[in-house]
């Protein structure tokens, strides 16, 4: 899962190395055809519907035909003799259009079949990519603008496969069906109702500028979905500082921003449609104008000619109907370089080529002159060096902003060390898989994530195997068990999304369940006390003692109290390890640790 509740140190101006707007930009076909390869498990419904669309082609095609031959004999037989002939063209007729409609049927079910398992599977893929980002690719992004890749850019492919791409196949077909018809019936009036072509070819270059608008409106409304976001998880905060006039002004502004985007792109398809329209209308006018005067000199049939004018409205339906869909198109191939800028995107986090799988180890972690920067030149953390030996509880003090948090999002491989190397009962960590690396951690870190369920699955989320009695037992280890089986319906009551329904400390004590449950050999308590009150702190400092010698404990706190029985106490400063030592080690030398102390 995505760590929600990660922090980094905010006096660092941070910038991702994963600029997925730097990123080549794909053409048309480039992207239909690599959406189509991904598409391939859904070949056969995708098979079913493009036949669909052929036979829904051919059979457009025949209506005409059967009008001309009925006129034909109008023009030729008396009417009593005709009828005989007309009927079975009648029945043809209507075979034809009950075909067509079955056809449309499997046209449109099929494709839509195919089209939504295909969206379904690239949401599936672009949130498993997503988790496997390492943490510097989120220091740039918003959720809202996250969810909005993997839920609304990928609905366009909807539009492109279940509807556009089989309304351009439709589309070519009948154009080149039509021309060959129109040219076996009089090539010189063919020629005449081409006129109109190159005229449509050169409206075409505003497509162009309605895709590169469709994908502003994409970006804007990815925006629009971060802003909602981050105000309703936020609602709290903006209610007591009164914050709602600000709040409603930003996301009127965006969504007005996005709306404007939008109306640019449609304002050049709203210029293309009619303008198709117009001037394949003057393809009519040229055949109404020059089609009495040919017939006149070549004796061409009037039925020719009505069929002329007949097989003339679908050879420019085609024409408006690629105008149409261009649109839709162009917003389908918008979401798709947005949703491919994403799954193009490297982790610079992955398992090394030769990865090992690292069975359940001790808990002995070593850091090795290990030096990280987030940004380059600005220096987090700088030459550390120290050991926390199996079974050890360790802690880690210093001001904010100095990099005791850095240390344990190095420990979890959240990022790698621009210097120097970390190792696990001697293994460098780089050499084992990621999932076996984290399999050897907990974290309890200062702001709880918890998942709106109920309080047994938020203990036994690292555990899927956990039964009752041993979700029970680790609650009783945590200090939380009482307030749990005080509740009216126990482990069963529903938390709430983020846990609203629950204290601070109950929160952390509930995380440290849900660590202690996991039963790694290395436990992360990052500032697990620092915002709860005096009682609170020593129910969770009671738990950390029951914990305490049963695996190794990382310990990051403000609070002395915290931490004095620790093992080795390792004060940070300015990125460096200042001094380490137990504390009335610490106390003795009278250096940074001392003057904490007595500073409290």
């Amino acid at each position: 899962m995505l760590p929600h509740s990660f922090t980094f140190p905010s006096s660092y101006a941070i910038i991702s190395p994963h600029k997925t707007e730097s990123l080549p930009k794909e053409t048309t076909m480039k992207l239909i055809f690599r959406l189509l390869k991904i598409a391939r498990p859904w070949a056969k419904y995708l098979i079913i519907s493009t036949a669909a669309v052929l036979v829904v082609s051919g059979t457009s095609l025949l209506v005409p035909h059967f009008i001309r031959q009925v006129i034909a004999l109008m023009e030729t037989t008396a009417l009593s003799d005709a009828m005989g002939e007309i009927s079975p063209i009648a029945l043809l007729l209507l075979g034809t259009y009950i075909l067509q409609t079955a056809a449309r049927f499997f046209a449109g079910y099929y494709g839509h079949v195919g089209s939504w398992r295909l969206v379904a599977h690239m949401r599936s893929r672009l949130y498993d990519h997503l988790q496997s980002l390492s943490m510097s690719y989120y220091h740039d992004k918003q959720t809202g603008q996250l969810m909005a890749r993997v839920t609304a850019d990928t609905a366009t492919f909807e539009t492109l496969i279940a509807h556009s791409i089989p309304d351009i196949i439709i589309a070519f077909i009948t154009l080149i069906g039509v021309l060959t018809i129109l040219l076996f019936i009089n090539p010189t009036l063919t020629l005449l109702v081409c006129i109109p072509i190159p005229f449509i070819a050169a409206m075409s270059t505003l497509l162009r500028k309605m895709r590169k608008n469709f994908r502003r409106g994409q970006k804007t409304f990815a925006e629009v979905n971060a802003i909602l976001q981050d105000n309703f998880s936020g609602i709290k905060e903006i209610q007591v500082f009164n914050k709602q006039s600000y709040e409603s002004s930003r996301v009127r502004e965006k969504t007005q921003e996005n709306a404007a985007t939008l109306i640019k792109a449609l304002f050049y398809s709203a210029v293309l449609n009619p303008g198709v329209a117009l001037v394949t209308s003057l393809g009519t006018v040229i055949v109404l104008f020059t089609g009495p005067l040919i017939a006149q000199k070549t004796g061409l049939a009037i039925a020719d000619v009505v069929a002329f004018l007949l097989y003339l409205n679908l050879f420019y339906a085609p024409v408006s109907t690629l105008a149409r869909t261009a649109e839709d198109v162009q917003q389908s191939l918008a979401g798709a370089e947005r949703v491919f800028e994403v799954l193009d995107t490297p982790s610079d986090i992955t398992d090394a080529p030769n990865a090992q799988k690292a069975e359940h180890l001790t808990g002995q972690v070593s850091f090795e002159n290990v030096s990280f920067a987030y940004q380059e030149g600005i220096t987090v953390l700088e030459d550390i060096s120290f050991e926390v030996k199996a079974g050890q509880m360790v802690a880690l003090i210093g001001p904010t902003g100095v990099g005791k948090s850095t240390i344990s999002s190095l420990i979890a491989r959240f990022y790698d060390p621009t210097a120097g190397k970390i190792t696990m009962d001697g293994m460098d960590i780089k050499t084992m898989t990621l999932e076996s690396l984290r399999n050897q951690l907990s974290l309890v870190l200062q702001d709880v994530f918890l998942f709106n369920g109920t309080i047994a699955e938020n203990i036994a989320y690292g555990c899927d195997s956990a039964t009752p009695q041993e979700i029970a037992a680790a609650a009783r280890t945590a200090c939380i068990a009482d307030y749990i089986e005080n509740l009216p319906e126990g482990y069963d009551t529903v938390i709430g999304e983020r846990g609203v329904r629950l204290s601070g400390g109950q929160k952390q004590r509930i995380s440290i369940a849900r660590s202690v449950l996991r039963g790694s050999p290395i436990l992360i308590l990052d500032e697990a006390t620092s915002s709860v009150d005096t009682e609170t702190e020593r129910e969770i400092q009671s738990a950390i003692a029951k914990i305490a010698g049963t695996r190794t404990l990382l310990v990051i706190a403000h609070r002395l109290s915290t931490i004095k029985k620790a093992d080795l106490i390792i004060a940070i400063q300015d990125g460096k390890i200042a001094e380490q030592g137990t504390h009335s080690e610490l106390i003795a030398r009278g250096g940074v640790y001392a003057g904490m102390v007595h500073r409290v």
